[in-house]
C-alpha cells in the first residue's frame, strides 16, 4: 500500500511508487538480477507511458505505435534516471517520454521536411483553432483571431495553417474528390510545355534572319514556315533543288554559329 509521502510525490494514479527499487537498480552491477529488477520497473511504470500516448490520439498515427514510442522513451528515462540527484522519478520520465512522442511525429510522420519552426507554429495554431472552435461552435476561426489568440503575428498564422494542412501528401494516383470518371491528382498538374524552347530559339534568331539577304529569308520562310519541300521551292524560284539545299544548310549552320556567339 502506498504511504501518504508516495501518494504526494506522485499525483497520477498510475505512478508507482518505486523509489526503493530505482535506490536498488542503482547499486547493483550489470548482470541477470539487475536486468529483471529493471524490466519490473520499466513494466510498472507503463500505463503511465501509455496515458501519455493517449494524449497524442487522432494526429494520424495509430494508438498502438504511439505506445510503442511511449515505451522506447520510458526505458530511456529508466536507464538514465539518477535517484541521487533526489529528483522523483516521474518529474523526469513524463517530459523524457513526451519528448520521444514528438520526436517520433517531428521526424517520421511528415511526408516532406518541414522547418522545426513551422512545426512549432503548426502546434500553437493548432490548439488555437480547437480552443477558438470550442468557442464559437460551427464557425473556424480566422487568421486575425488566431494570431491575436496565440501572440502571433498573421504571417505566422498563416504559415501555420498551411502546415496544419500538410502534414500528408496525396499520392499523384490518388483519385479527384468528388470525382467519377477516375481522373488523378497528377492528371491535373501542369507540365512544362516544350512549345517554350521553340519560342525562346525563335525570339534568338529572329534578328539574325532579319539580317540575311532577302532571297535567303524567302527560302527559310517558305521550307520552315511554309512546310514546303525543297523541290517545290526550287519550281517556285526557278533554281535546281540541290542548290536550294545548299543554301538552306549554309544559312542554318551560318545562323547557329552566330546565335551560339551571341550567347555566349
Amino acid at each position: 500500500m502506498r504511504t501518504r509521502a508516495a501518494a504526494k510525490r506522485h499525483p497520477h494514479h498510475d505512478a508507482p511508487d518505486t523509489a526503493e527499487a530505482f535506490r536498488t537498480l542503482a547499486q547493483l552491477p550489470p548482470g541477470p538480477r539487475r536486468d529483471v529488477l529493471r524490466g519490473e520497473i520499466v513494466e510498472a511504470w507503463l500505463p503511465m507511458a501509455a496515458r501519455l500516448a493517449g494524449r497524442f490520439r487522432n494526429r494520424g498515427e495509430s494508438y498502438e505505435d504511439l505506445r510503442q514510442v511511449a515505451a522506447l522513451g520510458l526505458v530511456k528515462a529508466v536507464d538514465r534516471y539518477d535517484p541521487a540527484l533526489g529528483n522523483a522519478f516521474e518529474s523526469y520520465a513524463v517530459p523524457t517520454v513526451t519528448g520521444e512522442i514528438k520526436r517520433h511525429f517531428r521526424d517520421h510522420m511528415w511526408t516532406v521536411h518541414v522547418p522545426r519552426r513551422v512545426q512549432d507554429l503548426r502546434n500553437q495554431v493548432r490548439f488555437a483553432v480547437q480552443e477558438l472552435s470550442q468557442r464559437a461552435p460551427g464557425r473556424r476561426p480566422t487568421v486575425t483571431e488566431i494570431a491575436a489568440h496565440t501572440d502571433m503575428s498573421e504571417e505566422d498564422a498563416r504559415a501555420g495553417l498551411e502546415a496544419l494542412e500538410s502534414f500528408t501528401a496525396l499520392s499523384l494516383d490518388a483519385e479527384l474528390p468528388g470525382g467519377e470518371d477516375g481522373h488523378r491528382l497528377g492528371d491535373v498538374l501542369g507540365a512544362p510545355d516544350p512549345a517554350l524552347d521553340t519560342v525562346v530559339d525563335r525570339e534568338a534568331v529572329r534578328p539574325r534572319l532579319a539580317a540575311l539577304p532577302e532571297r535567303e529569308q524567302a527560302i527559310l520562310y517558305m521550307r520552315f514556315f511554309g512546310d514546303m519541300t525543297q523541290s517545290r521551292i526550287a519550281e517556285q524560284l526557278g533554281v535546281s533543288q540541290m542548290h536550294v539545299s545548299r543554301l538552306i544548310s549554309r544559312c542554318c549552320a551560318r545562323l547557329r554559329e552566330q546565335v551560339l556567339r551571341d550567347a555566349a
